[in-house]
């Protein structure tokens, strides 16, 4: 039997038994796994491995030796629920030697679903509807983690051996920064030959990831009862003239800063760069003129620009809105970095891993996927920090971080193909 039939062996293997890829990503989908709460499932995840013979074990992340890491930072699900009781778990598909390892990493932490009256059906219920899997996490990321490990069972329910090894790793806290989950395992896992993320991404392959960091900028005021408000300085008012900054740094940033990858994504329309205001705090009664006000934003840029670059040019945005106020000048804005603080990172669309997924994306799917990247933080970018080439590439999935998550039923029997695929040609088969 030829590498051709056996590959076609094991993609018609998975499409035959497609009911029990289904299920495992229904089962996933039903235990709720906010950021922070990923116990469950991982218990799950465990005894799946478990029975498939790939010795897993749990992994806590240990705070003291990530705090020594450059990447480090304190994720908000950190503060709230520290790391006790949230293990990463890994397991392993020994290969007979000879042959290039494979990380396969799917983060198993979704977002909050709120708000609930949003939905139309219950966000845990994991519900099959006109070939799509309903429910929060259900794209982003489970029916991507339920595919891996199900392309791996593919390949040893047809006693198909690998030369190389297989790690297949599930994370935690990718929501928040991933610190705690693959930069953790990147610290004290072997160090593999390529790693695979399954991030939906309808069979498009991401190259890169963005920096992201999050600041907050705090401005004073001086309170006054409303009726004499002319006594008092209005903190909301003079945080508008740093909101205004700050709007104007994005435009600049927007008409300057190019990045290919990410400006092919359909999503991004064009855009590399992007500084969003997202919470805005100030005063607690109507008639009490506000002595604070705070705002916290999130900037992404692309790879070409450090951290320290473009903090500098937030500062900057800052200091040019105090400079210009009478106020402000006296009272200064103070700015603060926290939680977010990633660097970017990009591989090359010529490097031999990235060219082995485009061409089972073809072989399985048919067509020639789109490269992507640059516009949003992904886990990917630790393999890569640690010398590791790294992509993206799964199933499609829509309202992701949104009410109605769906992920499509096909996309997900592709995707365990596709990785399959990949397993068998880049680790060699016996």
């Amino acid at each position: 039997m030829n590498d051709e039939t056996v590959t076609s062996k094991i993609i018609g293997w998975i499409e035959e038994n497609q009911e029990q890829l289904i299920q495992l990503t229904q089962d996933l989908v039903r235990i709720p796994s906010i950021s922070g709460e990923e116990y469950e499932v991982q218990k799950r995840v465990h005894k799946e491995l478990e029975v498939m013979g790939l010795l897993p074990e749990f992994y806590n992340p240990d705070e003291k030796e990530l705090r020594k890491h450059k990447d480090f930072f304190e994720t908000t699900s950190f503060a709230k629920y520290g790391y006790d009781d949230r293990p990463n778990v890994a397991g392993l598909l020994k290969g007979t030697g000879g042959g290039r390892s494979l990380c396969l990493s799917g983060h198993v932490d979704v977002v909050s679903p709120e708000p609930l009256e949003k939905w139309s059906r219950d966000p845990w219920s994991a519900d099959v509807v006109d070939g799509n899997i309903h429910g929060r996490g259900a794209g982003d990321m489970k029916a991507g983690v339920a595919a891996m490990i199900f392309a791996v069972k593919a390949l040893q329910e047809n006693g198909i051996k690998l030369k190389g090894d297989v790690q297949i790793e599930t994370t935690i806290e990718e929501e928040d920064g991933g610190v705690g989950g693959v930069l953790y395992m990147r610290t004290i896992r072997p160090k593999t030959n390529a790693a695979l993320v399954p991030e939906p991404s309808n069979y498009t392959i991401s190259l890169a990831s963005a920096g992201v960091m999050y600041f907050r900028v705090t401005v004073p005021g001086l309170p006054a009862h409303a009726a004499t408000a002319h006594f008092g300085v209005n903190a909301i008012q003079k945080m508008m003239l740093v909101i205004n900054e700050i709007e104007n740094l994005h435009k600049d940033r927007q008409s300057r800063i190019s990045y290919p990858t990410a400006e092919s994504d359909p999503r991004m329309k064009g855009r590399a760069t992007t500084i969003n205001i997202g919470v805005i705090r100030a005063g607690d009664w109507p008639s009490t003129v506000p002595g604070s006000c705070k705002i916290e934003c999130r900037i992404g840029f692309p790879p070409g620009e450090t951290r320290e670059q473009v903090m500098a040019q937030v500062e900057v945005a800052v200091k040019n809105a105090a400079d210009g106020d009478d106020w402000l000048s006296k009272n200064r804005p103070e700015v603060t970095w926290f939680g977010w603080k990633a660097r970017p990172h990009e591989i090359e669309e010529s490097n031999p891993f990235v060219q082995q997924v485009r061409n089972s994306v073809n072989q399985v799917v048919g067509i020639d996927p789109m490269f992507i990247g640059g516009s949003s933080g992904l886990d990917t970018r630790f393999f890569v920090h640690h010398g590791v080439p790294a992509v993206t590439c799964g199933p499609k999935a829509e309202r992701i971080h949104s009410f109605d998550e769906i992920v499509t039923i096909d996309s997900t029997v592709k995707t365990a193909q596709v990785i399959a695929s990949t397993m068998m040609e880049w680790c060699g088969v016996k």
